[in-house]
């Protein structure tokens, strides 16, 4: 394997490399995406990737749907990671002995994702369409980095193929040996989240929040949106579905597990209600997070939601064609057009409305409205508020028609009269869930709001 240059070192390993646990996975090697060696800005560091194939037939082994594969592959990647800095040939995983190794621990970042149909994670490694399991084997894609030397002679270049080469056996090795029973249970988690979200329109559901769900996030350095993250460390309150809602009881399809929960129903309206700080946006947060699918441990693998479930925040943007014409009467000033087809920056509240009817239109399953990230002025009315502007509390008050085929989850504190008009109401206190009816609820805001008129007088 002798070479004057690293670069032809490298490329003549992934020609010729064949491990007793592992080999390149040349069906899979794509020059500068999957294969690729580079040296580091400051030159002090070796770059790589390359794809390899782990002879193990793990579909074979567990006789499972190969539907729930991809829990495996997501659990036998977090091993490799639990050990890279432990084993020694493991070491290039996470740039040991490199100068600044610190800059590659995203590579052995935990991540509890097992799969997930929008672009998140991206920079994490993690199982997808490159690192899977199937009858011909285990294929992942081996990135990490080495030091690098000012030498480019043969010697040189046999250091690095011996170093790549001892990585690759380190990564075999350990798969090899990974037990199966460790990989069953992530595989049918996997495939108890896929065929319960497969199955909630037969129930008549959009949505299943499962009672010890654990929905509270540790944001870190590598992962720092919420579907990415890792469960919060510390308090984190595993939620019960309030007795009031008759939680609905499911049989895991595939491990044959009964559990109890909250479920969301077609076409209702939903609000989680309470003070500041208690858990609300988080929960809006973890339902979101139920279009993914979780490993066991994440806190969220019995949180299960349609796909298509959006969410409409309140932004500044550019609108082209817009339809806004279920909350607006009139165009205001500043863009042009009509209420059906709206061109130019859009207001907060204009943009919010855009996305509440894009959502209806498409026929989304699911619909979350977060207060805080939301326009007031158009969830409920003012007294200021001028009569081209129909605000979501009196859409659903007195045409709730409108909402079509796609249910309403909304957190909020001070909009009372749009509390007033969900179905169902869930009060979050201590992050705990409890519910009020809603009659009692309405004959609360009544009240308040005489004794508030009271002092106007």
């Amino acid at each position: 394997m002798g070479s004057a240059r690293p670069e032809d070192a490298f490329h003549t390993f992934l020609s010729t490399w064949n491990g007793e646990n592992a080999s390149i996975d040349t069906n899979h090697i794509l020059p500068g995406t999957t294969a690729y060696f580079v040296r580091s800005f400051d030159n002090e560091t070796f770059q790589f990737s390359f794809p390899v194939i782990v002879r193990r037939n793990i579909p074979e082994e567990t006789g499972l749907d190969p539907a729930g594969a991809d829990g495996a592959a997501a659990a036998l990647i977090e091993l490799v990671k639990e050990n890279a800095e432990t084993i020694p040939g493991l070491g290039p995983l996470c740039g040991k002995g490199t100068t600044g190794a610190m800059r590659y621990h995203d590579t052995i970042e935990p991540y509890t994702v097992i799969h997930s149909d929008a672009a998140i994670g991206s920079g994490l490694w993690k199982a997808d369409t490159r690192n899977f399991c199937d009858g011909q084997g285990v294929h992942i894609v081996l990135r990490g980095a080495i030091p690098a030397s000012s030498s480019s002679d043969e010697g040189e270049g046999r250091r690095i193929a011996g170093q790549l080469a001892y990585f690759a056996e380190a990564t075999g090795t350990l798969i090899q040996n990974c037990p199966v029973k460790r990989l069953h249970s992530s595989w049918i988690t996997s495939l108890d989240q896929k065929l319960l979200r497969a199955s909630l329109a037969d129930r008549g559901l959009v949505a299943f929040i499962g009672d010890g769900s654990r929905l509270a996030r540790s944001i870190t350095r590598f992962r720092p949106f919420y579907r990415v993250a890792g469960p919060k460390e510390g308090v984190n309150i595993p939620f019960t579905c309030p007795g009031e809602f008759s939680p609905h009881e499911i049989e895991l399809p595939a491990s044959n597990r009964t559990v109890t929960g909250l479920g969301i129903r077609r076409r209702e309206v939903f609000a989680i209600a309470g003070s500041n700080a208690q858990g609300k946006t988080t929960f809006l947060e973890g339902i979101l997070a139920g279009m993914d699918d979780h490993l066991p441990g994440d806190g969220r693998e019995h949180v299960v939601t349609a796909r298509g479930a959006c969410i409409a925040e309140s932004t500044t943007m550019g609108l082209a064609g817009a339809d806004i014409s279920m909350f607006f009467h009139a165009i205001p000033p500043g863009v042009s057009g009509t209420v059906r087809s709206v061109h130019g920056t859009g207001s907060g509240s204009m943009t919010m409305a855009h996305r509440v009817q894009e959502a209806i239109t498409r026929h989304s399953p699911l619909l979350i409205i977060d207060e805080d990230r939301a326009a007031p002025n158009l969830l409920v009315k003012s007294c200021l508020q001028k009569e081209e502007i129909t605000p979501l509390c009196e859409i659903l008050s007195h045409q709730r028609e409108r909402m079509g085929d796609t249910a309403l989850i909304f957190a909020a504190c001070a909009m009372d009269t749009l509390i007033a008009q969900a179905d169902r109401i869930m009060v979050l206190d201590r992050h705990e869930a409890s519910a009020i009816d809603r009659t009692v609820f309405r004959h609360r805001v009544a009240d308040l709001l005489r004794r508030t008129a009271g002092t106007l007088e």
